[in-house]
């Protein structure tokens, strides 16, 4: 194993075969992690959303919701990924008309041995395919795009930053 995890490859056996890391022996740091999505709607769309007038209601509150839940269930989802205790998610929202747009971005805090950009990820992605259902009705072809990691702090690796994301994170 100790061959494998030199060259890189931390979630392969000796065989090749697919596992989960230990981080048992790990220390326990805060932890912390920022993602986005983005979802690209048409003027009407996004003016509906806005006004809370879809068929289905308000596609924010429903989103904020789901993104917290996929976090939480993140385990349940990726084959790899540990069961993490989070301290706590949020998801922000950011209504843009040139181009009409729903910015996503969310935020997965935890005290423990592994990271959370995967919380962080799957919440954004999330939210963004409840905003599309809520929307379906009146646009079919909504695009979710730019789904990305735009910071991460604690733990051996430290702290990254996406270019151009300039929000301090406390």
């Amino acid at each position: 194993m100790k061959e494998k995890e030199q060259a890189g490859f931390t979630h392969l056996d000796d065989e090749g075969r697919a596992r989960m890391v230990d981080v048992g022996q790990k220390p326990v740091t805060n932890r912390v992690a920022v993602a986005e999505a983005v979802v690209e709607l048409a003027p009407r769309t996004l003016e509906l959303l806005r006004e809370k007038a879809l068929p289905k209601g308000d596609a924010l509150a429903c989103a904020k919701i789901a993104a917290i839940l996929a976090a939480k269930n993140t385990a349940s989802l990726i084959p790899l990924c540990h069961t993490l205790p989070l301290d706590s998610v949020d998801a922000r929202f950011e209504l843009g008309d040139t181009p009409p747009q729903v910015r996503i971005e969310t935020e997965a805090r935890c005290t423990g041995r592994t990271g959370v950009e995967m919380e962080a990820i799957v919440a954004a992605q999330t939210a963004a395919a409840v905003i599309y259902d809520m929307c379906k009705a009146v646009q079919r072809d909504i695009v979710i795009s730019r789904v990305r990691l735009l910071y991460k702090n604690g733990g051996r690796s430290g702290e990254f930053r996406a270019p151009g994301f300039e929000r301090a994170v406390e």
